[in-house]
C-alpha cells in the first residue's frame, strides 16, 4: 500500500467499543490488540468502553459517541456474529446514514486468505453514523488484527494513497 511520505501524518480521535456479555477490561484482548495498535500508529484513542451485546444499548452507545466533536472514527469489536445475541450489524445499519459496503468485502477478502470458507460467517460492516465513521469487527483477536493491519492502518491514514477515508473527513458533513 503505498503511504506518501512527503506528507505529514494527521492522527485522528478514535473510540474503541467491545460488545459483549462476558468480556471484562481485564480480558479484553480484542481491546487490547486495537488500543495498541491505535496509539502505535499514532491516533489518539480517546475512549475505550465495553458495552452489552443489545441492540439498543449498541444504538445508543453509536448515537451518543458519534455525536461527540472529538470523536472522529469508533471501532467496535464483537457482535457480528450469527448467534443470537450478535447484533452489532442490526444496530449499525438502523442508525447509518451511509454505508460503506466495500468495508465488509474487503474484510472478507483478507479473512478468506487466512482462514479459508470460514469467513463467509463474518458480518463485519463499516457506515457512518453522523459524520463519525464506524467500523465493526468481530471480537476475536484475529479478526482485529486483520481489521486493523489490513485495512484500517491504511485508510486511517492520511498519507496513504491513492486515496484513504481522513482526507474526506472534512467534506462528510456536505449537503
Amino acid at each position: 500500500m503505498p503511504i506518501d511520505t512527503s506528507l505529514d501524518f494527521v492522527p485522528i480521535n478514535i473510540a474503541i467499543i467491545t460488545i459483549s456479555d462476558s468480556r471484562t477490561i481485564e480480558n479484553d484482548t480484542s481491546g487490547d490488540i486495537l488500543e495498541k495498535r491505535i496509539t502505535n500508529a499514532g491516533h489518539h484513542m480517546v475512549k475505550r468502553i465495553i458495552i452489552q451485546d443489545d441492540v439498543n444499548k449498541i444504538k445508543n452507545t453509536l448515537e451518543k459517541l458519534s455525536s461527540e466533536d472529538e470523536i472522529d472514527c469508533i471501532i467496535t469489536t464483537g457482535g457480528t456474529g450469527l448467534t443470537g445475541r450478535d447484533t452489532t450489524p442490526e444496530a449499525v445499519k438502523e442508525i447509518a446514514s451511509k454505508h460503506i459496503d466495500g468495508f465488509g468485502e474487503l474484510f472478507r477478502q483478507v479473512s478468506f486468505d487466512k482462514i479459508g470458507t470460514s469467513a463467509i460467517q463474518s458480518r463485519a460492516i463499516a457506515a457512518l453514523v453522523n459524520t463519525t465513521y464506524i467500523f465493526c469487527l468481530p471480537g476475536s483477536t484475529g479478526a482485529c488484527k486483520d481489521g486493523w493491519d489490513e485495512i484500517l492502518q491504511y485508510q486511517l491514514d492520511i498519507r496513504h494513497k491513492p486515496c484513504n477515508f481522513v482526507e474526506i473527513m472534512p467534506r462528510l458533513n456536505e449537503k
